[in-house]
């Protein structure tokens, strides 16, 4: 059944469901595009501040209306009103304040990769420092939330879309020992997220949340570049332990990075350091070092900012070759100088974050 088919199927079974005030969903002016996926089907249906618990039964409604006729996909329905945040003369005006910021069933810790800008090589260092710290003897998950530019799947050689058990969670992928998650994976191919912010800031919700991970030591969180709603969403609602910011060394990038820098720290996120990717590049033929992008660029910013430089990550072919058969450089080729230079920041950040270990002993 072709995608369209099914997103007018499931808009006519949402005419038997009713509103608050009269009238059915279908025709109400607050349900959003409904998104097929090979996968997955979501919708978001967006009410005026105060009316969530009113139309809390009409989610239910819309979710089994939806369910019967998606047989097969995960259906995901977010109901979403533009509170604003609570604080100082909002909450004296008696707007509701952002829910608590709580842990994820299954995950012991959280660590979040982004930077300022796309480009830098952001989840390729996520996915390789995942893996690193699994070599530590951890015990690690992905979850991809770059929605509008999901590589994870590609990277990790993931192909078809992830279970969904009987109570509708998610069943993460496995790959070379780490559980991921991505919407990646449920899309057809070259077919995009067209979600406004709500929207996603629900999906990020339902893939973080909706999935069984099993006892993890670590999640590594790919962020989406920049400083948008999903950043906003998730260091909102979730403890996370820190945040690992990635740059190249050019000024370009840098300044990019201070702004992703400046967003955690007014929202109170623990930063763990950064990470200079790209750092430099060794002819293969001459063994001469070409500093592409400006020399020790992250590395000053890092001094300048009071973090800690967690280390630098070379341009060397390998990782490309690596990534693009969905074989990271860390398993792909271990005794190499790029894998090498994971491994050691992952060791630092462990040093950092002591706490990401939880009873686990290091292996010899």
């Amino acid at each position: 059944m072709a995608d369209a088919e099914l997103a007018a199927q499931i808009k006519a079974a949402l005419s038997a469901v009713e509103v608050p005030g009269g009238g059915d969903l279908a025709s109400f002016s607050g349900l959003s595009e409904i998104i097929v996926t090979a996968s997955a089907v979501a919708f978001a249906i967006a009410v005026k501040p105060g009316m969530e618990a009113a139309f809390g039964p009409v989610r239910v409604a819309a979710q089994s209306a939806a369910q019967a006729v998606a047989t097969g996909r995960k259906v995901m329905v977010s109901l979403t009103a533009d509170k604003g945040t609570a604080t100082g003369q909002a909450a004296a005006h008696g707007r509701p304040a952002p829910a608590p910021r709580s842990p994820v069933d299954g995950v012991r810790h959280i660590i979040a990769v982004g930077s300022g800008k796309g480009g830098v090589g952001k989840s390729t260092t996520a996915v390789n420092l995942a893996l690193a710290l699994k070599a530590q003897g951890l015990a690690v998950g992905v979850l991809d939330a770059d929605l509008y530019g999901p590589s994870v799947p590609k990277l990790l050689g993931i192909e078809g879309k992830p279970a969904v058990r009987d109570d509708g969670i998610f069943s993460p992928h496995e790959a070379h020992g780490l559980k991921v998650m991505s919407i990646g994976s449920m899309l057809s191919p070259g077919q995009a997220v067209v979600w406004r912010g709500p929207m996603a800031t629900s999906g990020l919700r339902q893939l973080l949340r909706e999935t069984h991970w099993g006892g993890l030591d670590v999640l590594v969180i790919d962020l989406p570049p920049g400083t948008g709603d999903i950043h906003i969403a998730l260091f909102q609602q979730v403890s996370v332990d820190g945040v690992v910011i990635v740059s190249t060394p050019q000024d370009l990038a840098l300044i990019d990075a201070q702004k992703a820098i400046d967003m955690l720290r007014r929202m109170d996120v623990p930063l763990l350091g950064l990470i200079e990717n790209m750092s430099y590049f060794i002819a293969p033929d001459t063994g001469n070092r070409y500093d592409i992008f400006g020399s020790g660029g992250a590395e000053r910013a890092a001094a300048m900012l009071g973090l800690d430089f967690l280390g630098a990550i070379p341009l060397v072919m390998s990782i490309r070759e690596h990534s693009d058969q969905g074989v990271p450089p860390v398993v792909g080729e271990p005794d190499g100088a790029e894998a090498k230079a994971f491994r050691g920041i992952a060791e630092r950040l462990l040093l950092k974050a002591p706490q990401l270990r939880n009873g686990v002993t290091k292996p010899a």
